[in-house]
């Protein structure tokens, strides 16, 4: 039993928490992309800090809970394949 529990604390537990961990940030990725997508074709002529609270809006309407500077950094990378037209920027 000892072992049993050591195997599901030690391994299986963190094994778990890591794919929910990737799994809601790639839905939390792909949130953003259709965010940042629509932030560029609706508010056209608006200041960059515009969209941002555009799409960070968005994402709260949604119910998602994320960290705000990893959600940043997801937000320029949309932002710069959308200028470059570049769909594999870095993930």
């Amino acid at each position: 039993i000892g072992l049993v529990s050591l195997i599901i604390t030690g391994f299986l537990i963190p094994f778990l928490k890591q794919k929910l961990s990737n799994e809601k940030r790639e839905k939390l990725r792909s949130w953003v992309s259709i965010a940042v997508t629509a932030a560029e074709q609706l508010m056209k002529g608006k200041t960059g800090l515009e969209k941002k609270e555009y799409v960070v809006a968005f994402l709260l309407s949604k119910g998602l809970v994320f960290d705000v500077d990893e959600v940043t950094a997801m937000i320029e990378s949309e932002v710069y394949k959308l200028s470059t037209g570049n769909k594999t920027a870095v993930k």
